[in-house]
């Protein structure tokens, strides 16, 4: 299966773009949208390839006018677009001088994509500074746009504040009596903020409830994680937090059910959903299981057009159910779609940025408001459920699936995430 996967993320022509001739802007016939995402390494397979999958089948089907309504229009307004997939592995500094190659010497139309906070980071202030219109799929940091204002970046899906109030809420609501947690988080800005908000939101809702002091932040794609896994065995924290993603998400799993560590604590997951059809049954009953928001396994049974055409198109063609990734790179080309759809082919990125500021619009298994970052950052509900083995159907499934709105998990806009949760997360409605 992962050969197939592979072929059809890189399976890719590279075209450039058409030049508007003698300086007249006209309707063009093709655009180039660059998709970097993971295809090397330890988080291409879990996350990068699927990722990509997504992009590239949402890209086809906008191109043949494949998809249901409201979408059924054939192009990007009315252009055909050619994808230049990029691999986002090597670092933010390599990716700040990709990305300048893409703009500067490619000329690409528009940069959707990106999965690693650390690059986000790294590269909104070198968009602006390029006037790139660019929209992020899958990077969760809140700092994007809580620490900046941003005018050519966007980014199509919730970040991490959103998934730690969400997970702190369920684990209230399905284990009222846990006492104290600890979590093991990669030690970067999303391993950071991931913690931090967790933490933070327990000690306003479940004030009772101790954090250990023995907090484990391994280095990003450290991939063995013995000695933390030994520590957190001997703690007296009831639930072990994890934002781990990718290869170091499947690796942990691995190596902590080998010592039962899942028997010991309750497993709480923020970014679970991409193991969900990977590992079978080697994922463990009983995790708590996020998907960074309306994804993958959580949402593979909601019954609208959009969604039924995702699953089962994506299905037929790489022989597997989508996973997050996959839905967030696919609603992020989805969105480069409606921008051009508004304001045209020919668009500036001014253009193309004004007509995705501050929109509402459905995505293949949600509702999606830029309401956020001065109308740059999505919000979306995001929810959780419990891992279970279905024996009978050979598969993974999720139990006791809850999703809160955007309004409960996320903080109204201008506010900073810290200070909302800190300050007892005033004005969420749940």
């Amino acid at each position: 299966m992962t050969n197939k996967l592979l072929k059809g993320a890189l399976g890719f022509a590279a075209v450039s773009a058409v030049a508007l001739a003698g300086g007249i802007a006209h309707a063009k016939d093709t655009i180039t949208i660059a998709v970097p995402s993971f295809l090397t390494g330890g988080a291409a397979g879990p996350f990068g390839i699927p990722a990509m999958n997504g992009a590239k089948m949402v890209t086809d089907a906008i191109n043949a006018g494949k998809l249901p309504a409201p979408y059924n229009t054939k192009g990007f307004g009315g252009a055909t677009a050619s994808v230049i997939p990029l691999d986002e592995g090597g670092g933010a500094t390599k990716q700040v001088a990709e990305y300048r190659n893409l703009v500067e010497k490619r000329n690409v139309d528009a940069i959707v994509g990106y999965i690693s906070s650390g690059n986000c980071q790294a590269l909104a202030p070198v968009a602006e500074e390029l006037k790139q219109f660019t929209v992020f799929a899958t990077c969760g940091t809140p700092r994007i746009f809580e620490e900046a204002a941003r005018k050519y970046v966007f980014r199509t899906m919730g970040h991490a504040t959103a998934d730690n109030v969400a997970a702190a809420m369920y684990v209230k609501e399905k284990f009222p009596d846990m006492k104290g947690y600890t979590g093991i988080n990669q030690n970067y800005a999303w391993g950071q903020d991931s913690w931090r908000d967790f933490d933070l939101t327990l000690q306003q809702i479940m004030p009772n409830t101790k954090a250990s002091d023995k907090t484990q932040f391994p280095k990003i794609f450290a991939g063995q994680y013995g000695s933390e896994i030994s520590a957190m065995s001997l703690d007296k924290a009831d639930l072990v937090h994890t934002s781990f993603w990718g290869g170091d998400l499947e690796a942990f799993i691995f190596q902590g059910n080998a010592r039962g560590l899942f028997k010991k604590k309750i497993g709480v997951f923020t970014v679970g959903g991409t193991a969900a059809y990977r590992l079978g049954k080697k994922l463990p009953n009983g995790l708590v299981l996020g998907a960074r928001g309306p994804y993958g396994i959580l949402v593979r049974d909601r019954d609208t057009a959009l969604n039924n055409w995702f699953v089962s198109t994506y299905k037929n063609l790489y022989g597997t159910y989508p996973s997050g990734p996959a839905y967030q790179y696919g609603q992020a080309i989805l969105a480069a779609k409606i921008a051009y759809d508004k304001a045209g082919s020919d668009a500036t990125n001014e253009q193309l940025a004004g007509a995705l500021r501050g929109i509402t619009f459905e995505s293949f298994s949600t509702t999606i408001e830029m309401r956020l970052g001065n109308g740059h950052q999505a919000a979306t509900e995001n929810g959780y459920g419990i891992t279970e083995y279905d024996s009978e159907n050979g598969e993974n499934v999720v139990k006791d699936v809850k999703f809160y709105p955007a309004s409960c998990v996320l903080p109204p806009e201008g506010q900073n995430s810290v200070d909302w949760i800190k300050g007892g997360m005033k004005g969420a409605k749940c």
